[in-house]
């Protein structure tokens, strides 16, 4: 990922993260995918009422798919209002989705989400990740280091 787009993710007004999968897994790659969306799900998107909590991909016939994200019906939406946690299509390249899918076959590794933002066209973005699982030493030495940087930061602000 290049400077200008963590600027652009960071300019976004909508940021959704999924903060339990830096916990769970070390990020090997990570790509920016379109996502397909259908009727008022990009109003809740924008409304900030999503969430990546237990989402997966998964690779299908050569199109990637997004497993257990959770986008709230719109509140003004009507009868055409969309499905919460229905799987939804990623856009990708052919050559981005064979290179995920040759290294999702190891043991080991998965691919998650990790945020959705708003680009600079008003279009909705995911960022996925290829992971690999971290083993419970792992999770320690990351609660150690998280731990560690709070305590610095304190340190900080009392000068």
């Amino acid at each position: 990922m290049n400077k200008q787009q963590l600027e652009l993710r960071k300019k976004s007004p909508v940021q959704i993260k999924n903060k339990k999968a830096s916990f769970e897994y070390f990020f090997v790659e990570e790509l920016t995918a379109g996502i397909v969306l259908t009727g008022t799900e990009i109003k809740s998107i924008r409304a900030g009422k999503a969430s990546l909590v237990d989402t997966y991909c998964y690779i299908v016939n050569g199109e990637i798919w997004v497993k257990g994200m959770n986008i709230s019906p719109y509140f003004y939406g009507s009868y055409a209002n969309h499905e919460a946690k229905r799987e939804r299509k990623l856009l990708l390249t052919k050559r981005e989705i064979a290179k995920l899918q040759e290294a999702d076959k190891l043991p080991g590794y998965t691919i998650v989400p990790t945020l959705i933002f708003i680009d600079e066209k008003g279009r909705a973005k995911v960022d996925i990740a290829l992971c690999r699982g971290k083993k419970m030493y792992d999770k320690r030495q990351t609660m150690k280091e998280k731990e560690d940087r709070r305590e610095i930061d304190r340190a900080l602000k009392h000068y």
